[in-house]
């Protein structure tokens, strides 16, 4: 939950931030990309990093680093200090791949699925109470007081971490961080057909609702005129969507094979970005209908990603950090492009919203015929 309260929970405060800051609306909106990036770029390490060192190490420093530089963002007095110790929430918050890799160290075949499923869920919640707490807190407090809150979470998790989580990759499985070898396993991971189509379809799939979300602030206050503690009316039909979809992905594990799976999900994407996009073409934005299809569109991913997820990981079956850091470096490389690009291009117009949305779905679908190119098993 630590990413997307990093990047949700402050997302009400933008037009205070731009003011206390002496900002652009783009620079705030470039907060995003600050995390971001270095949060694509070391989700590649972290995994790696848990193969080397273990799972539990890691995760309980990423939790400590994220601590110290939530109260730094809090402190900030111009919007170049704010990029930087956003940077650094997004350097050590990309520890989020390991908790992949634990669940496949510990679970397999339909029981992996099923835990996926629930980490889904409570993946799901995060953006939905993040904006609201975020809102409020911001109202009361001011917009500092969102920052300091992200660095309680974190600290709790932290010591939470170091007091229960068990470490789960023994000393004899683990892999020295050997640069020629990580060069050969990531060069392995990169060029399989396979895998890469694997994460490039649930990181396309992502952005096209990552997209709504990096533009909340202007979908909801500009075009829709609702307040800033009001963000539940986007954010939770996506999160509704989510957790349903999770939770049918648990209860069609071992029940429904993946192909299928993946055909009902995409096939409910598309559908409800096609009447996004249908509605926007001939209505203005209201509510409830600008943000109706959202849910069912979120449903359909969030069915789709544990699935897509376990398929790219099971290519790598020994080397399972790293793969999980790959898929993470390829899902959180798009938000930044979403958030940095595609977000500040589409938030003029919520049909120019649905429209870029829709696009980012039909290329996730063409991902889709490449995942039955990759070899079977690579060791």
């Amino acid at each position: 939950m630590m990413g997307p309260f990093s990047i949700d929970t402050y997302l009400p405060s933008f037009r205070e931030m731009e003011i206390a800051l002496g900002a652009t609306p783009i620079q705030i909106q470039q907060s995003l990309t600050a995390f971001l990036l270095p949060f694509a770029f070391m989700s590649l390490w972290h995994g790696a990093l848990s193969d080397a060192l273990g799972r539990r190490r890691v995760i309980i420093a990423g939790f400590a680093i994220v601590t110290v530089a939530s109260v730094g963002c809090a402190l900030a007095r111009s919007v170049e200090a704010l990029w930087t110790f956003r940077a650094l929430q997004g350097l050590a918050a990309g520890m989020f791949v390991v908790g992949r890799a634990v669940v496949r160290d510990v679970y397999e075949g339909p029981a992996a699925q099923r835990v996926i499923s629930q980490i889904s869920v409570l993946f799901a919640v995060a953006p939905a109470i993040a904006p609201v707490i975020g809102g409020y807190l911001h109202e009361w407090f001011g917009w500092r007081s969102v920052f300091y809150f992200m660095a309680l979470f974190a600290g709790i998790v932290s010591l939470w971490s170091w007091w229960s989580l068990p470490e789960t990759l023994p000393p004899d499985r683990r892999h020295a961080l050997h640069a020629g070898r990580l060069a050969r396993a990531y060069g392995a991971s990169l060029s399989h057909h396979g895998f890469v189509a694997c994460a490039l379809a649930s990181a396309f799939a992502f952005m096209a609702i990552f997209l709504y979300i990096a533009d909340a602030n202007a979908l909801l206050v500009r075009h829709l005129h609702v307040s800033e503690t009001a963000f539940f009316i986007l954010f939770g039909p996506v999160t509704a969507g989510m957790m349903l979809g999770g939770w049918l992905s648990g209860r069609l594990a071992g029940k429904l094979d993946s192909t299928h799976t993946i055909a009902w999900s995409f096939f409910t994407m598309l559908l409800a970005t096609g009447a996004n996009v249908a509605f926007h073409l001939l209505h203005s934005a209201v509510l409830p209908w600008t943000v109706v299809p959202l849910f069912f569109y979120a449903t359909g991913m969030s069915l789709s990603m544990p699935t897509l997820t376990l398929i790219g990981l099971d290519y790598f079956p020994a080397r399972r950090g790293l793969a999980s850091s790959c898929q993470a470096f390829i899902l959180t490389a798009g938000n930044a492009v979403t958030a940095g690009l595609l977000a500040p291009f589409a938030a003029t117009s919520p049909l120019r919203i649905a429209l870029v949305s829709a696009s980012l779905t039909l290329v996730a679908l063409c991902c889709l015929p490449f995942i039955r190119r990759g070899k079977a098993i690579v060791g």
